[in-house]
């Protein structure tokens, strides 16, 4: 059986901790060190991708041979940039704002190791219901999401405020899309947990 890779997730975000910890493969995470402001005229899609992969080769830089996984997501609603809110006031006015809305959150991913480093773009849209203002008050004050882009935290919660979602990865809407990263493994050669045995 082959050994395990030596992984680790370049961010402190317990989501994507959470989430890689699906997998079943040993990890370490580390968050790197960036300034994450957008560049002018840069697409909230664009920003995710060049910060996924700054934030990988940020980690790769100071860990050689071992695999690092970059990632980063912002919320877009008509082309204007929807980030993590931070305060009660600010997630209350987003929250205002998508109401009734097509909110695009834009997930990219990006695997660095040896010679390999690909970076993956998975968009979700959420269609967000019309709600009272009381009922989105209550729901901030209860799951207080103030550190997610969009303050929608859609694995817990934030669910009632959304009425469709579509993506090809469900699990990338909360930060980390692992049908994504796994085919990324696959092309990397890193065995996943469900193939050692056969190896």
């Amino acid at each position: 059986m082959p050994s395990a890779p030596i992984l680790i997730l370049a961010s402190s975000s317990p989501y994507r901790q959470q989430l890689l910890e699906r997998l079943g493969m040993p990890f370490v995470a580390i968050a790197p060190n960036l300034d994450e402001s957008p560049l002018p005229s840069e697409t909230p899609k664009n920003l995710t991708l060049r910060l996924a992969q700054a934030k990988a080769k940020a980690i790769a830089s100071l860990h050689p041979n071992t695999w690092v996984i970059g990632s980063d997501q912002s919320a877009d609603l008509n082309g204007h940039m929807i980030g993590k809110p931070g305060t009660h006031a600010a997630a209350l006015a987003q929250l205002k704002q998508m109401q009734g809305q097509a909110v695009v959150f834009h997930t990219s991913l990006c695997l660095i190791g040896q010679s390999f480093c690909k970076t993956i773009h998975v968009p979700t849209t959420v269609q967000f219901r019309n709600l009272p203002e009381q009922v989105l008050d209550q729901y901030l004050h209860l799951e207080k999401p103030y550190d997610c882009a969009g303050s929608a935290k859609s694995e817990g919660m934030g669910i009632i405020l959304l009425e469709k979602i579509e993506s090809e990865d469900p699990t990338a809407l909360i930060g980390l899309p692992l049908i994504a990263l796994t085919s990324l493994f696959l092309e990397a050669g890193i065995s996943l947990p469900a193939t050692q045995d056969s190896q």
